[in-house]
């Protein structure tokens, strides 16, 4: 009961921060839209990118993955490292992406938040969310899916949690991520499997090919 009171205002924060919808509040701001009611309905930075554009995407996706590891911080700044509680304060962090109380609970899938979170378990060598996100930058080039791209990522980063030994709950922490990211994508999975995942643009462009609506 102790370690719950002590645990919970930190968890609380760690929610609070995530839930910010940093593309709903973009896309009100720039076109008094419901970003939900646009494209694919999700908050994240792939459909901000359709609405917006590629400069607002990256935007929203640096603060969505900053704000994964904010509360993070703060709660280590106070004097708080144990890893079960920065684990849980950063996982709330993606819940709170995920399921914003101020949206209706409404929110996205919480890739670039879980690559934050991810980042700040060690902020001075951030090595497993860093080869991730070049995962990422490879599978989404070659696959031209975006979901896939962040499935495997997260998977990715999971692995290298573990292989540069990490403390053991972050590495659990990681893997509880990439589950929780594969069951938000559980319809991408479905539309992959049938083949018919819409696909974004390559960084690079090629020859030949029809490239379909990003996803």
């Amino acid at each position: 009961m102790t370690e719950i009171k002590y645990f919970l205002p930190w968890i609380i924060l760690g929610y609070v921060f995530g839930s910010c919808p940093t593309g709903f509040m973009l896309v009100k701001l720039m076109r008094g839209a419901d970003i939900r009611s646009m494209g694919s309905g999700n908050i994240g930075a792939t459909n901000v990118s359709r609405v917006l554009g590629k400069g607002w995407a990256v935007f929203t996706a640096v603060v969505d993955m900053f704000k994964g590891g904010a509360a993070m911080l703060i709660t280590m700044l106070c004097g708080h490292s144990e890893p079960v509680l920065l684990s849980l304060v950063g996982f709330a962090g993606v819940i709170g992406h995920n399921y914003p109380v101020w949206i209706g609970f409404k929110g996205g899938k919480g890739v670039a938040t879980s690559f934050g979170v991810i980042a700040f378990f060690n902020f001075w060598s951030p090595l497993p969310a860093i080869l991730g996100v070049v995962v990422w930058l490879a599978v989404r080039e070659t696959s031209l899916m975006v979901s896939f791209a962040s499935m495997t990522a997260l998977g990715a980063a999971a692995f290298f949690m573990l292989f540069f030994a990490f403390p053991e709950v972050y590495t659990i922490c990681g893997i509880c991520l990439c589950i929780f990211s594969i069951w938000r994508h559980r319809d991408n999975i479905k539309r992959i499997m049938a083949g018919s995942e819409n696909k974004v643009k390559p960084f690079f462009p090629r020859r030949s090919g029809d490239i379909g609506k990003s996803s």
